[in-house]
């Protein structure tokens, strides 16, 4: 049983990464994770994805005159 939840845990750690991080993608990061995650190469997209840069709001400052 420990076997099987460590596989699931493994399989899931792009989609454990990127909601870590709070990446506005992480909702598409997990579907790809379970629809495409048990191809090596879904799984290695899913994990690239959960690590590229996360936007930010941008807050503008104008300057008071």
């Amino acid at each position: 049983m420990e076997i099987l939840i460590l596989l699931l845990v493994g399989h899931f750690i792009p989609t454990i990464i990127a909601l870590a991080r709070g990446h506005h993608d992480g909702f598409a990061i997990f579907l790809t994770n379970l629809l495409l995650g048990w191809t090596v190469i879904g799984w290695v997209i899913a994990l690239i994805w959960s690590v590229t840069a996360i936007r930010r709001p941008v807050t503008m400052v104008t300057p008071r005159a």
